[in-house]
């Protein structure tokens, strides 16, 4: 049986998803919940990497067991071994070719910063600052300009694998800016990102808050093909993957 796994967690004690050698993950984690539970350890296939210290409200990974431990009894004997940083949210039986990575066709992050001159002790680690005041229209309209299917290497990390292979054209089909107190979120969907993307995207956005930049400055950067032209890489505790989203 394949099975199709939500969870939930906050990155900041944990190395990104993906299993490493000598960090600690939350892929390692979960498997170690999973083998107490299942009595075997899955071969976990998560919808991304999430780099170190990011987050995630809805991150799906799928897994295949033939055991006798039945799905409605998963969720609830996972969580009784995981970190509460860490929950199982809901599972279900999926086709036995999934892939809760290739199977996505969107998925939607959220950037959170605080705009204010002193850190919230309560959202420190889920929040980036910024103690200037913001300009939220400039930076509505600057999202507006990133809708549409472009070539996104101006907003992607070195190191990137895609971007080794030109692969770098994506389709956001919403991009938007809201002010929630003194809390801004940027909420981007996208059928795939590349390295760094959104933290990228949310930087070059806080130069348009600033007058940095201007909203129409934003296509020609795109056409440029140039990291250099685009903003700061914002702090990963700031992002949150907060759904994807299967046909």
């Amino acid at each position: 049986m394949t099975y199709l796994l939500w969870i939930a967690y906050k990155g900041t004690n944990y190395a990104g998803f993906q299993v490493q050698p000598n960090a600690r993950t939350v892929c390692e984690v979960l498997q170690n919940a999973m083998q107490a539970v299942l009595g075997c350890r899955p071969d976990v296939k998560g919808c991304s990497r999430t780099d170190a210290g990011v987050h995630a409200r809805r991150f799906a990974l799928s897994f295949a067991y033939d055991g006798k431990v039945p799905a409605q009894k998963m969720v609830q004997a996972f969580n009784a071994h995981l970190p509460p940083d860490i929950r199982a949210l809901e599972i279900s039986e999926v086709p036995p070719d999934f892939h809760a990575r290739y199977a996505a066709h969107a998925k939607t992050y959220c950037y959170y910063i605080r705009n204010a001159r002193i850190d919230d002790p309560f959202t420190f680690d889920t929040c980036a600052r910024v103690s200037q005041p913001l300009d939220i229209a400039a930076m509505q309209a600057a999202a507006a300009q990133f809708v549409g299917t472009h070539d996104f290497l101006a907003l992607c990390a070195s190191g990137s694998g895609a971007a080794a292979h030109g692969d770098t054209v994506r389709t956001i089909t919403r991009c938007t800016v809201q002010q929630q107190g003194e809390t801004v979120v940027i909420t981007v969907t996208a059928d795939g990102y590349l390295y760094n993307m959104v933290r990228i995207l949310a930087g070059t956005l806080v130069e348009a808050g600033l007058h940095k930049r201007t909203p129409d400055s934003v296509l020609p950067l795109l056409q440029s093909r140039d990291r250099r032209r685009a903003g700061q890489t914002l702090p990963a505790k700031g992002l949150f993957l907060e759904d994807v989203a299967y046909l």
